[in-house]
């Protein structure tokens, strides 16, 4: 059996109560040695064997399972944040199906809930932003033309940004192009809930500078949008005059 866990965004102690039980309960663990923090390792027993996907090929990684399935033993792969967001995990999936080998999935805390943490932000806030758009910039992976960031941004909704710091310059012209306001409030949040979290707030039309001037590459997610922002309308659930289906609003 195959176990996908989600390891949170980044804090070993923001894995889920299952992901942490069924760390705990492996006998071969695969993990995302490049984003997932080595902390989490300290769920997995002494005799746990290991493996650094970052280290790895696909082909490998299905080895190592293989392996792992024909002497009885159960694996955790283990990938950062939420497997299903830049996950590579759809392939893997795939390739267990057509193996026979049974699996399922742990979701996790993904990095842009752990940002908005950071940021103490909401991102949908009414009459300001009701979708948010997560994305990645195009750069030695494609991104479909119908989702470049210039045509997401004609939406001016709340957008997060993965894999993006590295393509600042190229990003806010897009932006920019795109429709957002130079004024519109940014932040980027690099290694959100680690304990070398780093929280740099500007504008998209700062935003390359800002990233530069940080020295930042990777690990951080870039979040864009008037949810930064200072003006909104208050919630109509809570607003005393409205009715719900569990109290009558005041006349």
């Amino acid at each position: 059996m195959v176990h996908f866990v989600g390891a949170g965004s980044g804090a070993a102690d923001l894995i889920t109560v299952r992901g942490a039980r069924l760390l705990g309960e492996a006998d071969v663990v695969i993990y995302a040695g490049s984003l997932v923090n080595p902390e989490l390792l300290q769920y997995v027993r002494e005799d746990c064997e290991i493996h650094n996907s970052a280290q790895m090929t696909l082909e490998q990684v299905l080895d190592v399972v293989r392996s792992a399935e024909a002497a009885g033993k159960t694996t955790v792969r283990l990938h950062t944040g939420d497997a299903s967001i830049y996950g590579a995990v759809r392939e893997q999936f795939d390739q267990l199906e057509a193996l026979g080998i049974a699996y399922d999935v742990c979701p996790g805390v993904s990095s842009f809930c752990g940002a908005a943490a950071a940021l103490r932000a909401e991102y949908t806030l009414p009459e300001v932003s009701q979708t948010v758009i997560i994305t990645r910039a195009a750069g030695r992976t494609p991104v479909p033309d119908r989702e470049s960031i210039r045509s997401l941004a004609a939406h001016r909704s709340t957008m997060v940004l993965f894999l993006s710091t590295g393509l600042s310059q190229k990003l806010q012209e897009e932006l920019l192009s795109g429709g957002y306001p130079p004024e519109t409030p940014a932040a980027v949040v690099y290694k959100a809930t680690w304990p070398e979290e780093k929280i740099f707030r500007c504008t998209v039309g700062t935003l390359a500078e800002t990233v530069e001037g940080a020295g930042l590459t990777k690990t951080a997610l870039i979040i864009v949008g008037n949810c930064l922002g200072e003006d909104y309308e208050r919630s109509k659930l809570y607003d005393p005059g409205f009715t719900t289906g569990f109290r009558r609003g005041a006349e």
